[in-house]
Formats: C-alpha cells, structure tokens, sequence
C-alpha cells in the first residue's frame, strides 16, 4: 500500500514533509518486536475503552484485545472500561469479557460531573497506571486486535513520538441498509476544514477525529481535556503546539465498522468542535485572503488518495451601496 499523497496538491508543506516521515501501517509493527521493545524500554500498557450503552458491542471489544493481547502476548498490562453511567447492561458485558469496569461518576467523586467521552479518558488516567495508553471505542463492529498494536507501535519504536492517530477505511450503513465508505462525517465536515484552513500543518492528519489513538500518560497528564466529544481534536492541536509535528504520527489500521450517531447528535459534536478550536485560535494566524485551501482524503483498494480544493473567500459589497462606474471594485474584501 502507497502511504504517500500521490499529489502535493497545494498541502502545507510541512504537512506533506510530515506525512511521509510520520505515516505507517499496522504491518509495521508484529507482536514479537513490540514485546521486545516494551521490555528494553521498561514501559507497561494500559488499554482505555470508554462506553455508554454499547452493551451489545463492548463485549465482544473487550474479548478480542484480551484474549489476544494478554493471553497470547502479554502485550497489554490493563485493560480497563470507563462505564459512563450506561443504562443498559454495558459494565455488566465488559466485566464478563475481561475487563477491569470503573462506572466515571464513581471515579474521583468529590469533583464536579460532566458527562461525556472526554471526561471518561480524563478519569481514566486516575485509575490506571501504564505508561502508554492506547483508547479504543467501545461500539466497534468491523476491526482488530491490530489496532492496539499498530497504535503501540510508534510509541515503543521512537521515544519523539508522543500521539499516535489511527486512520481507516470507514464503513457507513444508511437508513436503507446500504453500505458505503463515507463514514466520518464530522471530520469532513467540521474538522477537516478547521485544521485546512487555521492549522495547515495539521492538514496531513488523515482522520483527527478517530476515535482509536494512543498516547505516552506523561503527556495526557499535561494536558487539559475537554470533557466532550472535542478531546480528539484538542489533544491533538495542543500536542502540535507544545510539542512540534514530530511528536504526532499515524498509522493506518485497516477497515473499521461501528454504529453511527444520529444527525442531531453529530450537530452538538460539531459544536464542541468548533468551540475547542475558537479557545485555540487566538494564538494562530488567519489564513490569508485568497489562500484558503481544503485538504481532503479518501480511501480506495485500500490505499489513501489526497485531494486539494480551494475554498470560496471573497464577499461581494451590498448591491445598493454600488454607484455607476463601481462595477469594476466590487470585488469585496476576503
């Protein structure tokens, strides 16, 4: 598979320089080498699976990283449900397959609830101990044991690495059944463009929204987490911030199946989004007028192509402020 963009395509690039050094495939990384680099390093590993009400799916999660991951290679050292107060039978199904449940509201109880998934990962960070951390979610249908192993792996390979994104081919089953790979609605639609256009850098992050990832705990420990679906983004802006380009890298895992959210609900996730990216932004330049460019990926036969789109920036004046001979200055500003 060809992990390079097969046009720069306008790309920032210093995004293009970044996928090319930062950009790998589970393949890469077999069981025997990381177990052999996790003892060389000293380092143990916690698996973080945050759920609510995904007691049909959370189960079968839970067994497969298990069994795999513990029984056959003593890869993982914990593998822990953060249960966000689910109404069904969720906690009950992950005890069963393996893991170790913690319910969030029963997790440092004297500070203040929230609900949501970002609160689940910072409380997991109360009651785990690895020194990697790898999160996976908990409403998986089509995926693998692999993930956990290829998200570990440039973790253990390169001690500069400090995130670690997953990428996928997404599956999306519509209303009538219908199966297509247009799922991630929400990164093209909100978090593509915020980073295309305010943190080009960044443009070269395939999927920033994905929900399986893994990070070294020093740096979760060193960062504020917003307690809604915004953590993916944020964590990954301020990694960037704080700590260059090279301390991020993804790997590609494969195909990835799971239950889609509702309209409504992407709607209040596009609005953490935006809000975590305005608390951000004081401290970025504006893309310049005229400059603006959407970068975009899409999967194919199992490899990622890339694409650039300019995007639209000039405003037209009101009509009725336009005296005769104007015509030629209503070009508005940016």
């Amino acid at each position: 598979m060809d992990l390079r963009p097969p046009s720069l395509c306008g790309l920032d690039t210093r995004a293009a320089a970044w996928f090319g050094r930062r950009t790998a495939r589970w393949q890469d990384f077999p069981v025997d080498r990381l177990l052999a680099a996790k003892r060389q390093r000293h380092l143990s590993v916690s698996v973080v699976i945050p759920a609510r009400d995904e007691e049909h799916t959370v189960g079968g999660v839970v067994s497969a990283i298990w069994q795999a991951l513990m029984v056959d290679a003593a890869l993982v050292d914990e593998l822990v449900v953060i249960d966000s107060d689910s109404a069904d039978g969720t906690a009950a199904a992950a005890a069963r397959a393996g893991a170790v449940v913690h319910r969030a509201s029963e997790v440092a109880p004297e500070a203040e609830r929230f609900a949501g998934k970002g609160e689940a990962l910072w409380k997991s960070l109360l009651v785990t101990s690895g020194d990697l951390l790898v999160f996976v979610d908990a409403d998986l249908t089509e995926w693998g044991p692999h993930f956990v192993t290829g998200l570990l792996g440039p973790l253990l390979a390169d001690e500069e690495v400090r995130l670690v994104k997953g990428f996928y081919q997404r599956t999306f089953t519509s209303s009538d059944g219908t199966t297509t790979s247009d799922g991630g609605r929400v990164t093209e639609l909100v978090a593509r463009p915020l980073l295309s256009l305010w943190w080009p850098e960044l443009a070269g992050v395939v999927q920033p929204l994905a929900g399986e990832w893994a990070a070294r705990r020093d740096l979760m420990e060193s960062l504020a987490i917003p307690v809604g679906y915004g953590v993916e983004l944020a964590v990954l802006l301020d990694t960037a911030d704080q700590y260059g380009l090279e301390a991020v890298a993804q790997v590609h895992l494969g195909r990835r199946g799971h239950r889609h959210q509702a309209t409504h609900d992407l709607a209040v996730m596009a609005a953490e989004l935006l809000l975590v990216a305005e608390r951000r932004l004081s401290a970025r330049r504006a893309a310049e007028a005229g400059a603006a460019r959407l970068q975009q990926f899409y999967t194919a036969d199992g490899e990622v192509g890339h694409r650039c789109r300019p995007v639209p920036t000039h405003e037209r004046p009101p009509a009725c402020s336009l005296r005769p001979g104007e015509l030629a200055e209503a070009a508005g500003p940016a």
